[in-house]
């Protein structure tokens, strides 16, 4: 563990020889593969698997609360019959007299007793299941509940261990792949290879983040491109927020040129507020864009820097805009991955 990053590494030569160690990765992507193996192993049983849990607890509640009444109604008989006895007794004979009593409040006590517990397993019981239609939306999202901060990691380990027997690896240095077999408990073997990484590669930028910004730098600068990011809950490769020298960097490191305006001041890309200033017109922010007006028709035709339209005053309107409307728009949703817990370090056993 290095910085608070798992690796796996074979150092049987290091320890008995003090030789290298002939064997060792990085452990983050191998925990994912394993992990993504795990929930497609878990996945498709999910459903029925809560339900029969819920349905054995609800069970074994059932039949403790079914002790629980039995030994109460015996403890309410005792009482009722020590109640009995001493109520025959003479009571000029203060001995027998006394010791009845005693026996009818020690079969008093242990009723209450009894009915405490009760009334704490009945305060315990839990809320019913759900129905099998939001059993069935959670199976379909096992991944947000498995990476969920709030589901406990013990719990987890207690999956791995149940499922996974072992591990082992090796590394195929003419494919440069890292080869995993996974031993499942059921007898089952499962083979996943993944690539090695390269350094960095870890913590590199998304690629549709590349692309976004290859198309972003037509009509934005660095700092506008920083906040449209931002807006659309895209982070950095090691998870951080976009700034200004951020953006600038990963301009740089992968070429990209950066916002120029035109020097005839006609810009070759215009964005939704630009476009609707020089037109005239109010911005829609959704829908299709606004024809223009009938008294004003137009003739598009295509140039060089894109698609102009020649209104009827021979005055163009300079709007460029996508020519393909399949064009891929800024993704959505990409976020960066947080760290896991080591919940594979206690499998039985790694075998290099």
């Amino acid at each position: 563990m290095k910085h608070h990053i798992p690796r796996y590494s074979c150092s049987r030569a290091w320890m008995d020889n003090g030789g290298p160690h002939c064997i060792g990765f990085g452990g983050l992507r191998v925990d994912d593969a394993v992990e993504d193996a795990l929930l497609g192993v878990v996945g498709p049983g999910a459903i029925a698997a809560a339900t029969a849990a819920a349905r054995e607890a609800g069970e074994r509640r059932d039949q403790v609360r079914d002790a629980l009444s039995r030994d109460l109604e015996a403890a309410r008989h005792a009482a009722d019959r020590a109640f009995r006895q001493y109520d025959a007794a003479d009571p000029a004979n203060r001995l027998v007299a006394g010791e009845l009593e005693a026996r009818w409040n020690r079969a008093l006590a242990h009723a209450a007793e009894i009915e405490g517990k009760i009334a704490m397993q009945d305060a315990a019981t839990p809320a019913p299941v759900a129905d099998p239609a939001s059993l069935g939306a959670l199976a379909s999202n096992l991944k947000t509940v498995w990476n969920a901060p709030t589901t406990d990691a013990r719990l987890k380990k207690r999956v791995v261990r149940t499922l996974i027997h072992e591990v082992m690896a090796d590394i195929d240095d003419a494919a440069s792949e890292i080869v995993l077999i996974v031993h499942w408990v059921g007898g089952v073997h499962s083979e996943i290879r993944l690539p090695k990484r390269r350094r960095g590669q870890r913590n590199s930028t998304s690629a549709n983040i590349i692309q976004a910004v290859r198309r972003l730098v037509l009509i934005a600068s660095d700092d506008l491109i920083a906040g449209l990011l931002n807006r659309n809950g895209l982070k950095t490769g090691n998870g951080n927020r976009w700034t200004r020298e951020r953006v600038t960097s990963m301009r740089s490191n992968y070429r990209i040129p950066v916002f120029k305006p035109a020097e005839d001041g006609i810009e070759p890309w215009l964005n939704l507020s630009n476009a609707a200033k020089l037109l005239k017109i109010a911005p829609r922010r959704s829908g299709s864009p606004p024809k223009p007006p009938r008294s004003k028709p137009s003739i598009r035709y295509r140039t060089a820097r894109g698609s102009c339209s020649r209104l009827a005053d021979n005055s163009c309107s300079s709007i460029y805009r996508r020519t393909s409307a399949t064009e891929s728009k800024i993704p959505h949703g990409i976020t960066s991955r947080s760290e896991k817990s080591l919940l594979f370090n206690n499998i039985d056993r790694w075998v290099f």
